[in-house]
């Protein structure tokens, strides 16, 4: 009876458990709610933003990523994060309106959130952990990171914050 407990337990735990980055709900920038599950067939980037950064103008090349590739099968997916030497101190409003004005940015950016530390977002708990998304560990080095996500949901590959959007190692996953 005991064991029987045991894996009744065990794989209760499993069924409930994320499976896929589709099973998250967001907010958006405007703070409504986002269903990631609306992504399902799609290609992802996610990526942690800032407007203060060095790498800023990073904004510009997804802009033209999003612009190639962007539409049925791929959508790149903001997070704005000031978990990096406050370079990410605006608003949701002032975030918005900066991407927006200073690089055109049509690609959907979410609410402001944590990216690291103790107030890490669910999103980026599977994001970064192997035990949640069944790939492999990662932390957040800096703003500008990447993560590619399949059309099932699925971790396909962590992308270092300084290689460009516009690099090979995205546009060829992209085209495949």
């Amino acid at each position: 009876m005991k064991l029987m407990i045991i894996v009744f337990t065990m794989i209760a735990g499993i069924v409930s458990a994320q499976q896929s980055f589709h099973d998250f709900t967001v907010k958006d920038i405007d703070g409504n709610d986002y269903a990631l599950s609306q992504l399902k067939g799609k290609k992802v980037l996610v990526v942690n933003t800032a407007s203060k950064c060095g790498l800023t103008p990073q904004y510009q090349k997804l802009e033209e990523l999003y612009q190639q590739f962007g539409g049925d099968k791929f959508i790149i997916i903001g997070f704005p994060a000031n978990n990096f030497m406050g370079q990410e101190p605006g608003s949701n409003a002032e975030i918005k309106e900066f991407c927006s004005t200073k690089y055109g940015v049509s690609f959907p950016m979410m609410s402001k959130i944590s990216v690291k530390g103790d107030d890490m977002h669910p999103v980026y708990q599977w994001l970064t952990s192997k035990d949640k998304n069944g790939v492999e560990d990662s932390s957040v080095s800096w703003n500008f990171q990447k993560y590619l996500i399949d059309e099932d949901g699925r971790l396909v590959k962590v992308v270092s914050p300084r290689t460009s959007p516009l690099d090979d190692e995205i546009t060829g996953w992209l085209s495949k």
